[in-house]
């Protein structure tokens, strides 16, 4: 699903394993957007504010990431006109209230916790890639 025209959705996620689930979610749910993947916020940051990189369309965050974490990334992202309005969706193993508070308050779209069972992860991609196919975004 996702747009037709394609714009990439950008994965910032240092664990090998769910940046895997996530390629293969997709895949299985024919979303035809390009998955572009950082490893942690400061490598997002760098990419978002490369020039000649396509915008992405949607961010899907790890909030748990070594060098920048993701509470970090949005601190800075939110607070930069030409990437705020960038939507992000949280998709994380933290239980932490605090986190999910810090994450509104910096204007996430969505936090979603990561299932370990892989049908109910790809039911959380598909909730998040339905979302964003309905909803209407700035150009």
């Amino acid at each position: 699903m996702m747009r037709v025209t394609a714009r990439p959705i950008l994965l910032i996620e240092d664990d090998q394993i769910d940046v895997m689930t996530v390629q293969r979610a997709l895949k299985e749910l024919h979303v035809a957007n390009r998955l572009d993947i950082a490893e942690n916020g400061h490598q997002a940051l760098q990419r978002l504010k490369t020039p000649d990189i396509e915008r992405p369309c949607l961010i899907l965050l790890d909030l748990n990431m070594p060098i920048m974490n993701g509470i970090e990334f949005l601190r800075i992202a939110k607070n930069d006109p030409g990437l705020k309005r960038i939507p992000v969706v949280v998709l994380t193993t933290s239980e932490e209230q605090r986190d999910k508070m810090e994450s509104f308050d910096l204007g996430v779209a969505g936090y979603m916790r990561k299932p370990v069972d892989y049908r109910q992860f790809v039911e959380t991609i598909r909730s998040i890639d339905t979302y964003w196919t309905l909803s209407e975004l700035p150009e």
